[in-house]
């Protein structure tokens, strides 16, 4: 029996990972890896990072070349050579070196297609003018160097506010001699994480020095005016406010590419990514798709979804590899788990936030707290902005969303872990986790998370969300402050009463019985303690979710550009 053909089109992290996965599988195949760039596998969450300096070699960039592949796993691995044709009839790709223009005919036993995404480019007047620049691999950020000590460079435009741009954005500001600003159409930065979450996002980019356009799409990029000093162009915003820009990055998302997929007959999504079962598989056979360019399964809501991230590429590709050979592998879905730093913060979330849950019908109730990143006594502690999101019947956790300088990550993947696990916010409360003061507390936030919604769940405190303040009825409501004089005195809602914790048993009679009483402290620690008082005192009180820290930060404007 004649050996394998395996080729896979596209490197990085999804093409990449599935030849060395095949290659463990059968020492026999033959592996053929086409790339059309001039790397095979390189880090590309890392490029903000080497334009910023960071990274200080482009060589650390590089995870693997084509020459340390055929070493170590006997892989032929061609790069600048794109595939331009698949003929499915015959199991033949048509591959064309991209500097020598010549073309080969490579037969494949089954094909894995990784290739991965295109940068958003809509249809804006100007888009292509010089000095605008998309992040995709390295090519993309040698260009972006290049510009920047070619010529006087002091403003940057970054339009985007994602992961890509704010992670460029943190870079720039970095280099110290460049006037960021961050161009966003929506009315937050990070789409992922809730408003509120967000916002912490905003303040720290604000004292950072980033001047922040948000709920401002971009109109065009004209070329500037005499008295405009830009390199680039002069970013046209629809509400008229022209930005200067002697640098241009194009942070818009990506695209799955899809051309060679659409071209040869394969099953596209409904998200325009490539159709794929739950073994990887596309509407042929004899061809798996992985990464990128492919439509995912959202775990939480169930529905088709376009998430690019680099974690479920490589799982893919191993999926993919382990499939090709026989081993039956599934991919579960995707939760998005992710996290980006940000100067001084780190944000990080995982699962469905409330706009998804809200899209998809699917009920949900969410608690937000915010606990210190370790035991407060010992040196150090910083506090957590967290927020998770379930089921109001069963406590199934859906998603969960976390803002802080220290922390973070462990509990994101911890919650991640949860939810992949189908735990619920009982469970929470039962987690034993690694405690000792430097690293964490006795209740660990996400125990504490758990106790929250716990309690949420069984009714001994109803709960009301920052945003339904403003809303309130005077002649219906009143918020009641349980902090101390000194933060009362640092700020207040408008038309809270306030009475401090400890004088409230006392002064219980101050409060009208006609009314629903909405209580809140600093964090919500102390508010839950004064809304159990209250509630078996016989009045109808509500908590207010987060508190005050949510409530300012989430209502607080920013400063005008």
């Amino acid at each position: 029996m004649s050996p394998l053909n395996l080729v896979i089109i596209g490197g990085v992290a999804g093409g990449a990972s599935a030849a060395a996965r095949a290659r463990r599988l059968s020492e026999a195949a033959n592996i053929i890896v086409f790339e059309r760039g001039p790397h095979v596998s390189f880090a590309n969450c890392g490029l903000p990072y080497f334009v910023g300096g960071e990274i200080a070699h482009q060589d650390d960039l590089l995870i693997q070349t084509p020459e340390s592949l055929r070493a170590r796993f006997n892989l032929d691995v061609r790069v600048r050579t794109e595939v331009v044709a698949i003929d499915r009839v015959r199991r033949i790709v048509r591959a064309r070196n991209l500097d020598s223009g010549v073309e080969v005919e490579q037969p494949y036993d089954a094909l894995i297609l990784s290739t991965g995404g295109i940068p958003l480019r809509p249809p804006i007047p100007g888009i292509d003018r010089e000095g605008h620049f998309v992040v995709r691999n390295i090519p993309d950020v040698e260009a972006i160097t290049a510009w920047i000590g070619s010529g006087p460079t002091r403003n940057t435009v970054i339009v985007g506010g994602g992961y890509i741009g704010l992670e460029m954005a943190e870079q720039l500001q970095r280099r110290g001699n460049l006037s960021v600003s961050v161009v966003e159409a929506l009315p937050q930065v990070m789409a992922p994480l809730d408003p509120e979450m967000a916002a912490w996002l905003h303040t720290e980019l604000v004292s950072q020095g980033v001047t922040l356009h948000l709920g401002s799409a971009v109109a065009s990029f004209d070329a500037p005016q005499p008295h405009e000093q830009a390199r680039a162009s002069v970013v046209v915003l629809r509400n008229g406010r022209r930005l200067p820009a002697d640098l241009v990055i194009l942070g818009l998302g990506i695209r799955p590419e899809t051309s060679l997929a659409r071209d040869t007959g394969l099953t596209i999504g409904t998200t325009g990514g490539i159709h794929v079962d739950d073994q990887l598989r596309t509407s042929d056979p004899s061809i798996w798709a992985v990464g990128d360019a492919i439509e995912v399964r959202d775990l939480i809501t169930q529905t088709p979804a376009i998430i690019p991230l680099a974690g479920p590429a490589n799982r893919q590709g191993r999926i993919a590899a382990d499939n090709v050979f026989g081993r039956s592998s599934r991919y579960r879905g995707t939760l998005g788990t992710a996290i980006l730093r940000l100067f001084n913060l780190a944000a990080g979330c995982t699962g469905a936030n409330s706009r998804a849950l809200a899209r998809a019908g699917i009920p949900f109730d969410s608690v937000q707290l915010h606990p210190g990143s370790h035991a407060g006594y010992f040196p150090g502690a910083e506090p957590i902005a967290l927020k998770i999101l379930f089921d109001p019947g069963s406590g199934r956790l859906l998603g969960a969303q976390a803002v802080g300088r220290d922390g973070i990550d462990k509990r994101i993947d911890v919650l991640a872990t949860a939810i992949q696990a189908g735990m619920g916010v009982e469970d929470l409360v039962d987690l034993e986790l690694a405690y000792a003061p430097p690293f964490g507390s006795a209740k660990d936030p996400v125990n504490l998370a758990g106790m929250i919604a716990q309690n949420v769940l069984a009714k001994l405190v109803h709960t009301v969300s920052w945003d339904q303040i403003a809303s309130l009825d005077p002649a219906r409501s009143l918020v009641l402050d349980v902090r101390s004089d000194t933060e009362r005195r640092n700020g207040s809602i408008p038309g809270s009463v306030h009475i401090p914790l400890d004088q409230l048993r006392c002064r219980v009679a101050e409060l009208p019985r006609d009314r629903e009483i909405v209580v809140h402290c600093h964090t919500g620690q102390r508010s839950y303690f004064a809304a159990r008082i209250l509630a078996q005192a016989g009045f109808t009180v509500r908590n207010l979710s987060g508190s005050w820290r949510t409530w300012f930060t989430a209502t607080t404007p920013i400063p005008p550009p």
